[in-house]
């Protein structure tokens, strides 16, 4: 075995997963992972925790993995972590744990991720769950939102003593998880309910179609409903688009929308009667996560697609491994590339898009070169579904239904970022309402922070 380089990870052949919905990475078997774990150099001042949003000691966990002590592993992993096998599949590891790994310096980092993955996989499938505590507190706490940031939020509340109980607006749990992210990158059935049941477990309670802002507002759970205090893990699910001309036509989707109706609403089975415009010829506007997810989505769904991004591939902001798989899969790059304007036929759907092509300036604020319009370029795609995966802000449904509530520029609420304290007294925020989208081990730690701030705040009273 060659202790510079990773054991590899088995994944589904491209043209066959490119049919189907079923998981693509197939994951480490125990020899594989032992054999992988057997690369850590288990380091004293170990760089990867401090790479690790949510400080997982991930030389101890990867030990006990070596040793064949999968058990034990799981019980550290979950010291700090309630969604492992979530953040093992879509964590971005390469710049983070991974990204600072010791190992790395002179060949591979360890696959912190996918060791990770295995031991909650394992978990899963032999029934371990983390241990609850013997008796609560008495103190009762909202979490609002059942996403990565909520979850963590409650969990680590429940395993302190506190009653929590998180509240969904949708009519499943999970946020994020289960109406974003794609069945083929993270199963629901499997993954997901078991994760959110292992958080259930510590005594968490969870109601869903509860619209805070229209159902209960966060000042009625306080002042009537005899909540100390309140988590708002309520993400960014609002959609952004270009503004330009045509976007109102029949067969334009948000990414939101579109991986919604597939992901939760199960539109990619033929057993499920969810309508979605599904599309033949599919261009994704975007470059990062959320977008790869579209586009990938849409070629299951039998179309020819297209990212359209105006940057270069060196400036997308999608992971290294999602752009691999897409291309893997056949989908196209028109990389810069801007669309001006999505062309309707005469019974309002989408007919095509004009775009221009784009050259690489000086660098804007973001650090990345600006993208600059080719005079002349003008061109025109034959198209009949636009998907706009342009990045996401907060609905301002809380923010406007709140007293006292600060809220910034970005409609984001202002909170702390150690502690998650918001302007009003027992109200704490964290994750992707806060911050605008973000990635879901940012949002654990946004959770964690809130959980010791709420902590705080409660027995200080």
């Amino acid at each position: 075995m060659d202790v510079l380089k990773k054991v590899p990870v088995r994944e589904q052949d491209p043209k066959v997963r490119a049919t189907n919905f079923d998981e693509v990475c197939l994951g480490y078997n125990k020899e594989e992972a032992m054999a992988e774990a057997s690369r850590c150099l288990k380091c004293k001042n170990a760089r990867c925790m401090g790479g690790c949003p949510v400080s997982i000691n991930i030389p101890g966990f990867i030990k006990e993995v070596q040793n064949g002590d999968f058990e034990a592993a799981a019980k550290i992993i979950a010291e700090s972590s309630a969604l492992p096998a979530v953040c093992g599949r879509v964590c971005p590891q390469e710049t983070q744990c991974e990204g600072v790994c010791v190992r790395g310096v002179k060949g591979e980092p360890i696959s912190i991720g996918k060791l990770e993955r295995f031991v909650a996989d394992w978990s899963r499938e032999n029934g371990f769950v983390p241990a609850a505590p013997e008796k609560t507190n008495g103190h009762k706490v909202a979490v609002i939102g059942s996403g990565p940031s909520g979850l963590t939020c409650a969990g680590d509340l429940a395993k302190l003593g506190y009653e929590v109980t998180i509240f969904e607006a949708l009519h499943q749990p999970g946020g994020v998880l289960s109406y974003g992210i794609p069945e083929f990158r993270l199963p629901k059935d499997t993954v997901v309910k078991t994760e959110i049941e292992n958080v259930k477990k510590l005594g968490v309670k969870i109601e869903t179609d509860v619209i805070i802002g229209k159902s209960v507002t966060i000042d009625e759970l306080l002042e009537e409903e005899g909540f100390e205090a309140v988590f708002i893990g309520s993400g960014a699910g609002l959609p952004m688009f270009m503004g330009i001309p045509g976007e109102e036509a029949n067969g334009v989707f948000s990414a939101n929308e579109y991986l919604t109706r597939s992901n939760l609403m199960k539109a990619f089975r033929d057993d499920y009667d969810t309508p979605i415009a599904a599309g033949k010829k599919v261009a994704v506007v975007g470059g990062g996560n959320v977008a790869m997810d579209a586009a990938r989505t849409a070629l299951r769904l039998g179309a020819d697609v297209h990212i359209v991004y105006r940057r270069s591939e060196a400036e997308l902001p999608a992971r290294v491994e999602e752009v691999h798989h897409a291309k893997e899969e056949g989908i196209q790059f028109d990389l810069l590339t801007n669309p001006t304007e999505i062309l309707v036929d005469d019974k309002g759907w989408v007919r095509g898009m004009r775009c221009i092509r784009m050259e690489l300036g000086e660098p804007d604020a973001s650090g990345r070169r600006r993208p600059v319009p080719i005079p002349g370029s003008e061109f025109e795609m034959e198209l009949d579904t636009v998907i706009m995966s342009l990045g996401t802000s907060p609905n301002p449904l809380i923010s406007n239904t709140t007293k006292g509530l600060e809220i910034n520029r970005r409609k984001c609420i202002v909170a702390e970022e150690a502690t998650g304290k918001t302007s009003k007294d027992g109200v704490y925020a964290g994750g992707d309402a806060v911050t605008g989208a973000a990635t879901v081990i940012l949002a654990m730690e946004a959770g964690r922070a809130g959980a010791r701030g709420i902590h705080e705040y409660l027995t200080a009273k």
